[in-house]
């Protein structure tokens, strides 16, 4: 009886554990949802009371403008929005896994002191050193209002040095010993073996460099102010300045811009867990 009974309460709890969990994704999903319903409605109808989660006759025709408005190139933020972030996320993903191998698999002075003082630039926020920057690239680089100012500022990542690091550390060295023996470089050992081994922990890296670039508002707004180089964020908040009573064309701007990070979350998803356990292996 008492295993029937301690059977029947690890079910109860279970099933009540999964009923919170659906509550808060459900609490979660809400603005979501509001997002989408409003994109597809009346401005009139977009603050009304009570909410209509459903439009009566939805208003595609906000998709439409914002793409057809002559003044307001969604196309091109996109373009530039992209081009920035996958340039960035490739950049990120070798920088951070061979400078992580370094750290974890080589032996060279320094190195532990060297890691230590890399990684507490983390620590350090990006706004207490963004006026020099900003001085250093427009200044002796000329690079102000370049795509190429924002792909150089962000191609080195910390965080992804110290996460790669983290996997790396997970893997027995005698693999790399292995592979020095039978002739391997380090640059094969790190191309053949670590690089397929690093898929879950790379993936994970993608979904937060990908989201982190293609969300950024404060560098864009700072780097690119001409029209033709401004990215998605920064082109939303245009359109809020100019049209801040077309809700629903704002809306749907602001659906528009949520799609390309939910592909790469949901293409990723089934590494991203594996991901982020993988790499707390070893300190």
């Amino acid at each position: 009886m008492n295993a029937i009974h301690r059977g029947t309460r690890f079910y109860v709890g279970r099933a009540f554990l999964y009923l919170i969990l659906l509550l808060l994704a459900v609490v979660m999903l809400i603005p979501f949802v509001w997002l989408i319903s409003s994109s597809l409605k009346l401005d009139s109808e977009v603050f009304s009371i009570p909410i209509k989660w459903i439009p009566t006759v939805p208003r595609w025709q906000n998709y439409v403008n914002i793409w057809t408005r002559e003044d307001f190139h969604l196309d091109t933020y996109i373009a530039n929005t992209l081009i920035l972030t996958v340039v960035v996320t490739i950049l990120q993903l070798l920088t951070s896994s061979f400078a992580a191998y370094s750290f974890a698999k080589l032996r060279f002075p320094g190195k532990k002191t060297l890691f230590m003082c890399y990684v507490a630039t983390i620590a350090i926020p990006w706004q207490s050193y963004m006026l020099p920057q900003f001085i250093m690239v427009g200044k002796y680089f000329s690079l102000n209002n370049t795509l190429l100012s924002m792909v150089l500022l962000q191609a080195f990542s910390a965080f992804g040095v110290f996460m790669m690091r983290q996997f790396y550390m997970g893997v027995p060295d005698e693999l790399c010993e292995a592979a020095r023996i039978d002739g391997l470089s380090e640059y094969g050992i790190w191309a053949r073996i670590m690089l397929p081994l690093s898929v879950p922990a790379l993936s994970t890296l993608v979904i937060f460099t990908f989201v982190n670039t293609w969300n950024d508002f404060l560098g864009p707004s700072i780097y690119l102010t001409q029209d033709s180089v401004k990215t998605i964020q920064v082109g939303l908040r245009r359109l809020v300045t100019q049209y801040g009573s077309e809700y629903g064309m704002i809306f749907a701007s602001s659906v528009v811009s949520l799609v390309p990070v939910l592909l790469i979350f949901l293409l990723l998803q089934k590494y991203f867990v594996q991901g982020i356990a993988t790499s707390g292996i070893k300190g």
